[in-house]
């Protein structure tokens, strides 16, 4: 199978969720490229489990090794604080430290309810599932999150900022009632899912490509690559088909020698092309299919109908730990964009 995106700057991901490691290689960075570990790591501490009362209880400490195509920027060799790209492949690992397979045996051939295990074995032929889910598990978006850590590093010199939040969990739309929301769920056995807010600022107008090679194709294509989202709008998004032209289109003005929109329904992009406005998506997450309450299952062996409960450490909702992950796909998008245009 492929994992790999991108063009101009491309990475691929490799391993799966209770392998000894997950990690990715990153190709077409600049020889001297500069990359702040530390900044790096906290990035990757939003993402990282067991951080949080509401996320799973595995704990992992998510550190990032570097194993090829970098150098130490200064004397402290290994734990030097920033590491320069030496303009061949970059390989960095995360070793899964907190890794307990056995949770898993009692539904070993039982597909989940919502969860991809189940076209899983129809793709693989078998009728026995990998250990926390293998690739198709979110545990795979901690290598996404190195990639778009990077990334987030090297668009920064162009003043280019991205940030995410969320903006409804569970029907709820204030923090402290998402927060409550995914609590409930929680106590009850049960999981809530909800909607993420990306936006990205600072983006030049005439970034990305007509049709297949626009930017929301761009930003769609890794946004779907992370387990759970089911939907993803730009802009005014599906609220566009009730609109009027005249309300939805965004009038042009000129401000200080640049022509910017009086609105953004566009969401910064006109024929998969940047205007120079702010970049906004919002991405839907569904709720975590690995739930204790009990479902209807199949156990393939035989083919009959069964029981399950989903034990082991599983988020009640993931929209929390999947904020930095989308920050982390935006800017993905947007550097292998950019590449492309100054390689053109």
């Amino acid at each position: 199978m492929n994992f790999s995106y991108g063009r101009a700057s491309r990475f691929t991901i490799f391993g799966a969720s209770h392998a000894a490691e997950i990690g990715v290689t990153i190709e077409g960075l600049p020889a001297g490229t500069v990359i702040d570990r530390e900044r790096l790591q906290a990035f990757l501490e939003r993402r990282a489990p067991g951080r949080d009362e509401l996320s799973t209880s595995r704990r992992e400490p998510d550190l990032v090794e570097f194993t090829a195509g970098v150098s130490a920027c200064d004397e402290e060799g290994a734990e030097a604080k920033t590491v320069c790209a030496d303009g061949g492949p970059l390989r960095a690992v995360i070793r899964n430290m907190d890794v307990r397979s056995g949770d898993y045996e009692a539904f070993r051939h039982t597909p989940r309810p919502g969860h991809a295990d189940f076209a899983a074995m129809m793709q693989s032929g078998t009728t026995e599932l990998p250990p926390g889910g293998g690739v198709f598990s979110g545990r795979m978006t901690a290598p996404l999150c190195i990639a778009g850590g990077i990334a987030l590093q090297l668009l920064e010199p162009q003043n280019i900022s991205v940030r995410a939040w969320p903006v409804m969990i569970g029907g709820e739309t204030e923090e402290e009632q998402m927060r409550l929301a995914v609590a409930r769920a929680r106590d009850e056995g049960d999981s809530v899912g909800g909607i993420i807010q990306c936006e990205a600022s600072g983006v030049p107008a005439g970034i990305g490509e007509p049709m297949f090679g626009g930017i929301e194709n761009r930003i769609a294509g890794i946004v779907f690559g992370i387990p759970a989202v089911k939907g993803i709008e730009f802009g005014a998004g599906f609220a566009a088909a009730s609109m009027r032209g005249s309300d939805h289109n965004d009038p042009f003005f000129v401000e200080e020698g640049r022509v910017k929109t009086r609105s953004n329904h566009a969401g910064g992009i006109l024929g998969g092309i940047t205007t120079g406005m702010p970049l906004v998506f919002r991405a839907a997450v569904k709720p975590t299919p690995s739930i204790a309450k009990e479902q209807d299952s199949v156990d393939m062996r035989s083919l009959t109908e069964t029981k399950i409960r989903v034990g082991g450490r599983h988020d009640p909702c993931i929209v929390f730990r999947a904020v930095p992950v989308m920050e982390a796909a935006m800017a993905c998008a947007l550097l292998d964009a950019m590449m492309l245009r100054e390689s053109a």
